[in-house]
Formats: structure tokens, C-alpha cells, sequence
């Protein structure tokens, strides 16, 4: 009795393991199958929705092998994946024979079955895309799967590597051979061209009176020539790439693809020129005429210029100024017409460079026009023009160079000073130019003598000492003011014409050294500014000084 009840427990607990074992296999096996008949069972639930699908192609190592179908749930990219995957893990494995493939015929499709699994279940829909039956697929797609998996093999089989190894080893010394000899061709090409181009250039250039420039056609054809080189470089080491990465299966599908990164955008640029041509021909046609336009309106303006062509109450220095507007006009409106021509320029890219470009402008322009109108400004109103000597705040000199933003001055001391014209149109400024061609240039500077000196010998010396003066006009004569009277002089202005502003400092310069050596002739001293009293002696040099010479340095002597 004691054994019997201890092997009933036993007997009872072994039924009921196994009884978990059956139900959780009942339940595994279910849900396996429910899951595969979701992916394969596409047949009989979902025809219309495959029939209507995405089409993606089986690729081993590059080569399209067959194409399959997908849905929704299921894409075709997927699908194909991993059938690929299904054939890389067979051809991986030594141990299978690619001929023991099978196809197994079901009521609504066609397996194709290797070790006991898989591969594929190929349906009507699939058969749809060849146009042909379902039966004659299966058959090219078990072919294909044992070429593919036969050719994965030998393509990478030890000896074969090693003998492309060896090929890409001869295609690389190669490549350095031929980029070295092409090197050398190069420049003995060049040497070549030089000899014999470049001399004729020369006598074509002196026969055209340098309407041609040899040196420019010279810098152009060395520019084509390197572009071809530059060229046929790329093209050599794109095929040594090609042929290096075609004779290995893992850098195949790069191979495939190198080439058509170069010229798939070609060929996109090369449709869309083709697409574009009426709307290129009519921007072509639009560049001509308005070149044309303006060369003509700059003729015309050159003769208001020079003064051949006359119009009422319009300044020949307004010409240019004019002729830049009207130029800048005629672009923005050419600019308007070729807008909707312009290719691309419905493109929501364009459209937003085009509204970043204008917000730009508009927040950085603000400088940039006020400048812009001042230089206008000053020019019709006739304030300068180049070659006047004008003084603008503490800055004086030559006007050398007006531009639309900025004046520029050469100084006396030959500074270049550049004054934004804005700054110009909220300035005084003095032109000494403007008026000395026709009435002259008065030049005026001051001294104080003593009460005791006569006033009239004052104004006689003054008067000699501007007529002593080079630069000086004697006509109109040179006059004199006594400007005011002091607590211990009087102030006498001399006022002497010139008319030539350019070199006023120098004028200047002499008629102080006349006014002092006059003075000093006549033994009448020049009151200072600190004057308290009359000296005991006159402050003047004697003109047996005037030529003192200079005392050397000690450490000369």
C-alpha cells in the first residue's frame, strides 16, 4: 500500500506537465501560424489590396534576382528583405546543396522550400508582375535563387579574392603610371602652345592696334586647357573606382552607383536646360536688347559730357551722375520683365532667398541709401566736382574721386581723406575752386603794427610785399582792410587775387615771407599778441641777418 500511494502522486503530477507542455505548444503552433498566415495567406484576403501595392525587387550583391509584391502591413521593401536575407543565410551555409531547392504547388500559391523551410510563397499577384502564370514563376524564381546562391559563393571563394586583390594592385601602379605620364604630356602640351601661340598673339595684338589683347586670349586658353585637364582626371580615377570597387561583391553596388552620382545630376541639369530653352531664349534676347539700350543712352550722355550734344539748363557734370541713374532703372525694370522667365522662380526656394535677400537689404540700407542720395544730392547741386579744392569741417584738399557712397580728398600733405557723403549733405562746405577761374581766389592774412607807424606806409608795404609774390594776380589789384583797432595795434588785412586754389598754401607761405622781409627792410616791427610794451630796441631783423647761415652741430665739428 505504501508504494502504491507514493507512485500515484507521482503518475498524477507527470499528466498534469505534460497536459501545460500540450496546451502551451497548441498555443505556440496557433500563434506561428496565425502570424504566417497574416504575411503568406495574402492570397485569399487580401488580392485587391496586393494587386493595387508596392513592387520591390530580391537583390543579392547587387543583382535583381525577381520582383515581389507588399501591402500596407507588409511593405514590398520588407518583404523583399528578407527573402534576400532567407538566400544570403543559405548560400553562408557550406553544408547546402543550392540544387535540393524545392517547389512545393498549393491551391492558391507556390512554395519555394529549402531545408525543410521557406524561401518564398510566390501568389498570383506575384506572377502579375512578369505576365506570366504562377506555375512558369516559380520555376524562374527557384533558377534564379540557385544561380544567385552558387554565384555568392564563388564570389567570394579565397582564390578568386586573392587574384582581384591582385587586380586592384596592377589597377592602382597603373593609375600612378598614367596620372604621371599625363602630367608630363601636360606640360610639354603646354610648353608646345607657348612656342608656337604665343608669339603669333603678340604680332595679332600689334597688328589690331591691341584691340585684341594677347594676353588675355592667352589667360583664356591656358584657363580651357587646364579645365579639360581638370576634367579628363576626374573622368581617369572615377573609372580606376569603378573598376576597383566592381571586382569586389561588398563594393559592388557603390560601383553601380559611383558613375550616377556624377551624372544623374548632369542629366537632371541637362532635362531642366532642355525644359527651360523658350524661357532661356527669351532671357537671352532681353540681355541683348537692354545691353544695346544702354550702350546707346551712354553715348548719348557721353556728348552732354563733352558738350557735342546741348540741352537747356542742364550742367555737363550732371551727365554721368544721370547716366547711372537712368542706368540703374533701365536693370530694375528689365529685372521686372525676365523675373517670371527665370527658371526656378516659382520654386518655393527661390521665392525664400528672394524674401531674405530683400529683408536683408532692407535692414542694412538704411546707411547704405541715405549715402547713396547724399552723393546725388551734392552733385546736382553743383556743390564740387573733381579736381576742386574744397574744405569740408577741419578736413581741406583736392577732390580726387566721387563715388555714390563716399567723396575722397587729397590733402596738402598728400592724405587720402574719405568723407561719407552723408556726412557731406549735413556739412558746410567752402569750395575754393569754384569761383576763382572767372573772378579769382582772394587770399587774405593779418598783421598788427603800432599806432606810430602810418597807416598808409602800412598798406603800401602790404601791397609790395602781394606784389612781390608769385601766384599772385596783379589784376585785379590787391587791396587792403584795417580790420579793427586794437588797445595796442592795428590789425591790416591784405586781400590778393589768385587762380589757381591747388597751390594757395604755397602762395601763402610766400606772401608771409615778403610781408616780414618788407617790414624788416623798413625797420617797422609786427606787434605780437603778448605785446605790454615798446622795447627799447624795435623787434625786427636787420637785413644784414637775413642771411645768417646755419651753425653746424658740435658734433658734426
Amino acid at each position: 500500500m505504501k508504494n502504491h500511494s507514493v507512485v500515484n502522486p507521482v503518475r498524477k503530477n507527470l499528466r498534469a506537465f505534460l497536459y501545460v507542455i500540450s496546451v502551451l505548444f497548441f498555443l505556440l503552433t496557433n500563434h506561428l501560424t496565425l502570424a504566417q498566415s497574416q504575411v503568406d495567406s495574402i492570397s485569399t484576403q487580401d488580392k485587391k489590396t496586393i494587386s493595387q501595392g508596392s513592387t520591390a525587387a530580391v537583390k543579392i550583391d547587387g543583382n535583381i534576382l525577381f520582383y515581389v509584391r507588399g501591402i500596407t502591413s507588409f511593405p514590398a521593401e520588407e518583404r523583399a528583405q528578407i527573402i534576400a536575407e532567407r538566400i544570403i543565410a543559405l548560400a553562408d551555409d557550406k553544408s547546402f546543396n543550392a540544387d535540393s531547392i524545392q517547389i512545393i504547388e498549393a491551391e492558391d500559391r507556390h512554395i519555394i522550400n529549402a531545408k525543410g523551410n521557406f524561401i518564398i510563397r510566390l501568389f498570383d499577384v506575384d506572377a502579375e508582375i512578369e505576365g506570366v502564370s504562377r506555375q512558369l514563376l516559380a520555376e524562374m524564381v527557384k533558377q534564379n535563387i540557385t544561380k544567385a546562391i552558387n554565384s555568392y559563393r564563388y564570389e567570394r571563394s579565397s582564390e578568386l579574392l586573392i587574384k582581384r586583390i591582385i587586380y586592384a594592385a596592377i589597377s592602382t601602379v597603373l593609375l600612378i603610371l598614367i596620372l604621371f605620364l599625363f602630367g608630363f604630356l601636360s606640360r610639354r602640351f603646354d610648353k608646345f602652345l607657348e612656342a608656337k601661340l604665343k608669339a603669333r598673339m603678340e604680332v595679332l595684338e600689334s597688328q589690331s592696334h591691341s584691340i585684341i589683347q594677347a594676353k588675355q586670349i592667352w589667360t583664356a586658353l591656358r584657363g580651357f586647357t587646364k579645365t579639360i585637364k581638370v576634367i579628363l582626371t576626374i573622368l581617369l580615377i572615377l573609372f580606376y573606382f569603378n573598376f576597383v570597387l566592381a571586382l569586389f561583391p561588398i563594393t559592388r553596388p557603390i560601383a553601380a552607383e559611383l558613375f550616377s552620382l556624377l551624372f544623374k545630376p548632369l542629366g537632371v541639369m541637362g532635362e531642366s536646360i532642355l525644359s527651360e530653352l523658350p524661357n532661356i531664349a527669351f532671357l537671352v534676347v532681353l540681355i541683348f536688347v537692354i545691353r544695346y539700350l544702354i550702350k546707346l543712352i551712354k553715348l548719348f550722355f557721353k556728348g552732354l559730357s563733352q558738350g557735342t550734344i546741348v540741352l537747356a539748363n542742364f550742367d555737363s557734370d550732371w551727365a554721368w551722375p544721370t547716366y547711372k541713374i537712368v542706368r540703374f532703372l533701365i536693370i530694375v525694370f528689365a529685372i521686372v520683365i525676365a523675373y517670371p522667365y527665370i527658371p526656378g522662380s516659382e520654386s518655393d526656394a527661390f521665392k525664400g532667398i528672394s524674401v531674405l535677400l530683400g529683408i536683408m537689404f532692407s535692414i542694412g540700407s538704411s546707411s547704405f541709401i541715405s549715402n547713396i542720395v547724399a552723393g546725388y544730392s551734392l552733385t546736382y547741386r553743383r556743390a564740387f566736382k573733381l579736381g576742386d579744392m574744397i574744405r569740408v569741417g577741419d578736413d581741406f584738399g583736392e577732390v580726387i574721386d566721387i563715388k555714390p557712397f563716399v567723396t575722397r580728398l587729397r590733402s596738402v600733405k598728400n592724405e587720402e581723406v574719405i568723407i561719407p557723403n552723408s556726412n557731406l549733405i549735413n556739412s558746410q562746405v567752402i569750395n575754393y575752386s569754384s569761383l576763382a577761374k572767372k573772378r579769382g581766389l582772394i587770399l587774405h592774412t593779418t598783421v598788427g603794427i603800432g599806432y606810430e607807424t602810418p597807416w598808409r606806409l602800412v598798406e603800401e608795404m602790404l601791397k609790395a610785399a602781394a606784389d612781390r609774390t608769385e601766384g599772385l594776380l596783379k589784376e585785379p589789384p590787391p587791396y587792403v582792410l584795417q580790420k579793427s583797432l586794437g588797445d595796442f595795434a592795428i590789425v591790416y588785412e591784405i586781400n590778393a587775387y589768385c587762380n589757381d586754389p591747388s597751390i594757395m598754401m604755397k602762395i601763402y607761405s610766400a606772401l608771409h615771407q615778403n610781408i616780414l622781409d618788407i617790414f624788416n627792410e623798413n625797420n617797422i616791427q609786427i606787434m605780437t599778441p603778448a605785446y605790454e610794451g615798446d622795447p627799447a630796441e624795435p623787434k625786427v631783423v636787420s637785413k644784414e641777418k637775413w642771411h645768417t647761415p646755419l651753425k653746424a652741430d658740435k658734433k658734426q665739428q
